[in-house]
């Protein structure tokens, strides 16, 4: 199971709006297929195993992280593919919680007459599929905040000087966390300050490169901008507030930016809650969000942060440095989002920590 899961990761950022799974088919103690999602979602992970297993996976096992499918989509259902192929038991990591599946696919299998269980490394299988699981269930995409920052929490000097913080090893790792979300958020401010890219510039991987967000809400991002000028190479997305200047949208969308239009919340601002969920019926599971400090104190404010990765330098800029958050409104420390530290790892000289919501 720990072997599909690996496979599973493949997919990660690349086969939204679908989960990531991987499958391993056994027989006789050996090895007989393996697969994981394909880019797009299609095929799944149990069809491509049983096409590289072929008249071997009858009578063997498949491990599969996630249920087989139920339903007919643009492929037919996983669960009778596994019965027709005559495998004889399949181990699954947990029941898939999307409505078209729930526990339908392993009813499948048990009127096949194929063996199942189920439990078998549920929690990490959870754990990478937090965004499918999260879209599915609360309408929303997983929220993963990005920030690296010296040892006093500045994200740049007084200035806005912010390149580079960190040192090369860590903002490779952060390239490799671009390649695996759907998404990669920035607020406007940013996008002004910085005019990024945000896509993955490791070698061989530029491919990879996620969707690029940007909240702007009063359309400010300039049509001369980076992210405008080759959004019809790597999508970019602009979510902004119901009631804009058409010829403003029009200007964009003729650059090849996807413009979406949300209600504004009761301040008149963007609300990021309507804003997550119109992305999540885009079908987005996974986002990156990369700044800057008035985004996050808005996500923060809105409980809408799921997890944290947090790149520490081994520097410090003092007080009048730039912080990682905006003021959000916490008076007392009950009031504070709480995260549980899950990882620490030594980037050469630089730490990088890994936070999830506690719940």
């Amino acid at each position: 199971m720990l072997a599909a899961l690996n496979l599973a990761r493949r997919g990660l950022g690349r086969v939204w709006p679908n989960p990531a799974v991987g499958c391993v088919v056994v027989k006789q103690g050996a090895v007989i297929g393996r697969g994981w999602t394909q880019p797009g979602g299609r095929p799944h992970a149990e069809t491509e195993a049983l096409a590289r297993a072929g008249a071997e996976a009858r009578g063997a096992t498949a491990y599969v992280s996630l249920e087989p499918c139920a339903h007919h989509g643009k492929t037919p259902p996983c669960a009778d593919a596994l019965v027709t192929a005559g495998v004889a038991r399949v181990v699954a990591a947990m029941e898939d919680p999307d409505r078209r599946v729930s526990g339908r696919g392993f009813e499948r299998l048990r009127r096949g007459g194929v063996d199942v269980s189920v439990g078998v490394c549920a929690e990490e299988a959870a754990d990478m599929n937090a965004g499918f699981f999260s879209r599915i269930l609360a309408g929303r995409p997983l929220i993963t905040l990005k920030t690296a920052t010296t040892l006093d929490g500045m994200i740049a000097t007084h200035d806005g000087e912010s390149q580079w913080i960190t040192g090369e090893h860590a903002r490779r790792t952060a390239h490799m966390l671009r390649a695996t979300h759907d998404a990669v958020m920035i607020g406007s401010g940013t996008a002004l300050a910085d005019d990024p890219r945000l896509d993955c510039r490791l070698p061989g991987m530029h491919a990879r490169s996620p969707v690029r967000i940007v909240i702007d809400g009063r359309l400010r991002l300039p049509l001369t901008s980076a992210l405008v000028r080759d959004a019809r190479e790597l999508p970019t997305w602009i979510v902004t507030i119901e009631g804009n200047v058409s010829e403003r949208i029009d200007a964009y969308r003729l650059c090849g930016v996807e413009i979406i239009e949300t209600p504004a919340g009761p301040s008149g601002t963007l609300d990021l809650a309507a804003a997550l969920q119109a992305l999540a019926k885009r079908g987005l599971t996974r986002i990156l969000v990369e700044g800057g400090a008035t985004l996050t104190a808005a996500l923060m404010q809105a409980r809408l942060v799921d997890r944290v990765v947090w790149f520490r330098a081994s520097s410090i800029i003092g007080g009048d440095g730039i912080p990682v958050s905006a003021p959000f409104g916490v008076a007392k420390l009950d009031q504070a989002p709480r995260f549980v530290r899950r990882r620490l790892v030594d980037l050469a000289g630089d730490a990088l920590e890994t936070y999830v919501r506690a719940r």
